[in-house]
């Protein structure tokens, strides 16, 4: 997808708030992109999952996670109350529903940022959620990238290599691709898609 680099103007006014699901394949930028696009939009409310890892030196609870104990996920998981939810590293983290509801109703667009996997579970639940996946120009163009940091060893970049192939294999069924070739044209082109989704309420 092709992105021409406009400004584009957030529809604050619109009626009914959304779900936008950002995944993107390892090495891409998501992040970076993301981070252009909430810094021009500060409106816009980034979620906040919840997880079974110890808080870090300065994060804090109900900021930067919901920090729940072991059985506490697990009630969740059991009483069907995620989104979505996945284990990494021996620690689980999930989405609940409920957080997002609340957040849809006092009128805030929303904006979810996790793997494919993951975004493919938010789909089955809120289909009414927009996927948006951030891609590579090509898997040669990411290759270049990852050996391009130095830190990591081929084993590694292997292994990334591909996760991405699958991440772009589920990325078939997400609503909109990105291609991050040029920072500001991928911010832009974000922003175009959020707007066009907005202006649909």
């Amino acid at each position: 997808m092709a992105c021409s680099l406009y400004n584009y103007n957030m529809n604050k006014n619109s009626g009914t708030k959304k779900l936008f699901v950002i995944s993107g394949s390892s090495g891409v930028g998501k992040g970076t992109v993301l981070k252009g696009f909430l810094e021009k939009h500060p409106d816009f409310m980034l979620s906040i999952s919840c997880t079974t890892r110890k808080p870090r030196s300065g994060e804090v609870d109900g900021v930067n996670y919901f920090f729940l104990t072991p059985e506490e996920f697990q009630d969740c998981i059991d009483n069907n109350k995620f989104l979505e939810w996945a284990e990494f590293a021996g620690n689980r983290y999930g989405t609940k529903k409920k957080y997002i509801q609340q957040c849809l109703a006092e009128g805030k667009d929303i904006i979810l940022e996790i793997d494919t996997q993951g975004a493919l579970q938010v789909k089955k639940q809120m289909p009414e959620a927009v996927l948006i996946f951030i891609c590579p120009p090509s898997i040669e163009t990411l290759e270049n990238r990852l050996r391009g940091r130095h830190t990591e060893d081929e084993a590694t970049i292997q292994k990334r290599l591909n996760e991405v192939k699958i991440e772009l294999e589920r990325a078939e069924n997400f609503d909109y691709k990105v291609v991050n070739d040029d920072l500001q044209t991928a911010i832009s082109g974000l922003e175009k898609i959020i707007s066009g989704e907005q202006e649909k309420c």
